[in-house]
């Protein structure tokens, strides 16, 4: 009896054993596990933390770069004058050594404004780790409009405009407007008719916008981005700093042109690259039966003329001209910008240009552009072209751009003519007109924004501001 005992608890006990020596196996191999899943994870984790450490890296690098390029805009080199990469280290805020960031700057083409800046983090715990970040930065020039102001303007109801239009007094606008039109003031009497004072942005198309303070409706059929009142002026006096540094420039490493001594310059383009630059040494001025107040500049065309150079367009594409201008021709493949001024700048004797024949692009990708400055007056003449187009950026910073109204039937046939196409962009001091009543100017009038402006103007054109504002974002890696 005791043996059969025993031998039962013997039984009891391998039994037992084997069970307990299963269930140790298994509980090894689970703690085996657990402790390789909680290292893999510490090990997840801990990249995971470095990766993100090596993004706010990267993220650095960018805002630094912007803060450089706020204090020193035309600095693509970091400061040393040497060709990049350029490396900064990055300290926590105990002052340790914990990674860098690795700055690549490609600095804007010729005529543009759009700095590339690649930035590359990396973590000194893991130098297997990095992240890269790729922006484009640019500023905005003049050309960000198609129309920009200082003065108060109409658009009749023929006008369709499709890029921003600014002005720094009132607008009119009865036509339809596909992109933003604002005013720096809130409130101006319209002097094309009398009653009280409107909303600087206001439109009668259909019906007449209610009077301030009445909230402007959104009129979206007139409208279609919006409108706005009360923003910032734009500087039309500092351009009389940038035609100056284009006249230095010009001076140095372009074409600079002193006074003719007679009645100013014809600038002639080719699609060849040529510029031919003719003095005018005589024009054509309106008959007897004109009107007397239009019979000086803009007026007048081109009688006879000699030739004073003929030259491949500078690469730099600055051209000045330290006297009145006619500017013509065709370019291909090419950025220029014509200034047109007198120094100093006296209000007498500021220079003026005409522009009486197409002034034309060969590609309309932003591979060619032409800025025109004029220190007073864009004219079209009298004697201008009956289908007339004109590309490219103008500026009248002084005056305005625009045609005479010649209210006398004696100006002959051409007071009347039809069709004045415009394709880039158009700032102008002064009220700008080109037609005015029955047949006095042109009939129809298309003016095309060209977007490749906004970012990408002619060389060494106004900018609105200096600060650059980024335009596209990339996590790269």
């Amino acid at each position: 009896m005791i043996r059969l005992f025993l031998e039962k608890v013997k039984r009891v006990n391998g039994q037992l054993s084997l069970e307990l020596l299963i269930f140790s196996a298994v509980t090894v191999i689970l703690m085996g596990g657990f402790v390789l899943w909680a290292g893999s994870f510490l090990n997840l984790s801990v990249r995971d933390f470095n990766k993100n450490l090596a993004f706010s890296m990267a993220e650095a690098g960018i805002e630094y770069y912007r803060w450089h390029l706020a204090h020193a805009s035309t600095d693509y080199e970091d400061g040393t004058g040497q060709p990049g990469p350029y490396i900064h280290n990055y300290y926590s805020k105990n002052g340790d050594l914990i990674g860098t960031f690795i700055l690549e700057i490609t600095p804007p083409p010729n005529g543009s404004t759009i700095v590339t800046v690649r930035s590359t983090g990396k973590v000194a715990a893991d130098a297997s780790i990095e992240k890269i970040i790729e922006v484009r930065l640019g500023i905005p020039s003049f050309a960000k409009y198609a129309w920009a102001l200082d003065s108060d303007v109409t658009f009749g109801s023929a006008a369709e405009v499709f890029g921003a239009i600014h002005s720094n007094a009132g607008i009119h606008f009865d036509g339809i407007a596909y992109n933003l039109v604002s005013s720096a003031l809130t409130s101006y009497n319209d002097p094309d008719h009398t009653g009280s004072d409107e909303w600087a942005v206001h439109t009668h198309r259909s019906s007449t916008d209610p009077l301030p303070p009445t909230a402007l409706p959104s009129r979206s059929d007139v409208f279609m981005v919006g409108r706005e009142t009360g923003v910032p002026t734009l500087d039309f006096a500092q351009i009389t700093q940038d035609l100056a540094a284009i006249k230095d420039i010009a001076s140095s490493t372009g074409y600079y042109f002193p006074s003719s001594t007679a009645r100013g310059y014809d600038g002639v383009f080719a699609t060849s690259g040529i510029m031919s630059v003719y003095r005018v040494t005589a024009t054509t001025t309106p008959g007897s039966g004109c009107s007397a107040s239009t019979a000086g500049w803009g007026t007048w065309s081109i009688q006879s003329e000699t030739l004073v150079a003929t030259r491949t367009i500078p690469t730099s594409g600055s051209i000045f001209f330290e006297d009145n201008i006619w500017v013509r021709g065709q370019i291909s493949n090419r950025r220029v910008t014509i200034g047109a001024g007198r120094f100093p700048d006296n209000q007498a004797t500021r220079a003026n240009a005409t522009i009486n024949n197409d002034l034309r692009y060969t590609n309309y990708d932003g591979s060619d552009a032409i800025g025109l400055i004029a220190q007073n007056n864009i004219n079209i003449g009298l004697s201008s072209e009956d289908d007339l187009r004109i590309d490219g950026a103008l500026i009248a910073q002084n005056g305005r751009f625009g045609r005479y109204s010649y209210s006398s039937s004696g100006c002959g046939s051409s007071r009347s003519r039809t069709q004045l196409t415009t394709y880039g962009m158009i700032a102008s001091a002064q009220r700008s007109g080109v037609y005015y009543s029955g047949t006095n100017g042109y009939q129809n009038r298309d003016y095309i924004y060209d977007t490749n402006l906004l970012y990408g103007p002619p060389p060494d054109f106004p900018l609105t501001t200096d600060q650059y504002a980024i335009l596209s974002w990339d996590e790269v890696k």
